[in-house]
């Protein structure tokens, strides 16, 4: 049996901590579950760590089902997050439904993600009302960096720290089972926290939120462009991969590999009777 919302805000209740991480491909997702994680987020930020964007802005619902699919084939028991990209909820309800069915019905999650607060509470009223339950996601949320001028701590202000807390019991109320706390302050993170019933997922909001995520990538050392201050390189994976690349490329020259042990047998014999069956064919 997969992991259910049910069990992830029971977590806060047992003041038990709540692991999330984020994976794009079915030997993360497999890994990562093996070692205990019960959230697995497919997140839009696979549009910088895997696809080489600017940005979160440009990844497609495509581009999602498809990892969506890899990650949820990988994890037999996480709760599998989708993130709903860039406009793909914002027009109009019907068209949040139709995205966040794609979401469950294809990719096979169980759950999606939503930027925003206020402004996305009645669709986050209504995909729960649908049966498809959501993840809110306020403080620095990826999709609005230029409205919000760049990746920026949020909530840092008197009134940007109520409007913060107020999306939070809105999104709350809508329904949501949990609320991703992005870039903001450890105090105000606490706050907010202390103030909902359902759990908080803190990413570079301090130690006092009910859970944390991390992108995977950032947490085993691979995606070297950008370190975030929130992120901690549990490994350097980035200089170990190099390094073996750099051995097998010389292994290679050398004809140091394959050896013996990487290559296959046969009866040897054999060989003389091809041999002998490709001259006389030649002759001909």
């Amino acid at each position: 049996m997969r992991v259910t919302i049910t069990e992830i805000k029971e977590m806060k209740q047992k003041k038990e901590n709540i692991p999330m991480l984020t994976a794009y491909d079915y030997v993360t997702a497999k890994m990562i579950e093996e070692a205990g994680v019960p959230l697995i987020l497919v997140g839009d930020s696979l549009g910088m760590v895997m696809l080489g964007y600017e940005s979160t802005i440009p990844v497609t619902m495509e581009e999602m089902i498809h990892h969506t699919k890899a990650v949820v084939r990988g994890a037999r028991r996480a709760l599998i997050i989708g993130d709903m990209p860039f406009m793909t909820y914002h027009i109009d309800i019907s068209d949040a439904l139709h995205n966040a069915a794609r979401f469950i019905q294809e990719g096979g999650a169980q759950a999606v993600k939503l930027e925003g607060g206020e402004v996305v509470a009645d669709t986050v009223r209504r995909l729960v009302g649908c049966g498809i339950p959501v993840m809110g996601h306020i403080g620095l949320t990826p999709q609005s960096i230029h409205q919000l001028g760049g990746f920026k701590v949020r909530g840092k202000g008197l009134e940007e720290a109520r409007k913060l807390l107020n999306d939070a019991r809105i999104l709350e109320e809508a329904g949501a089972f949990a609320i991703v706390l992005e870039c903001t302050p450890a105090p105000l993170s606490k706050l907010i926290t202390q103030k909902l019933a359902i759990p908080t997922i803190g990413i570079g909001a301090g130690p006092d939120c009910d859970g944390q995520v991390q992108v995977i990538s950032d947490l085993l050392g691979l995606y070297s462009d950008f370190v975030p201050k929130h992120a901690k390189q549990y490994a350097r994976l980035a200089g170990e991969i190099k390094t073996a690349v750099s051995s097998y490329i010389s292994e290679v020259k050398s004809r140091s590999f394959p050896t013996a042990e990487q290559s296959y047998t046969m009866d040897e014999s054999l060989i003389d009777v091809i041999a002998s069956e490709a001259k006389q064919s030649k002759c001909k």
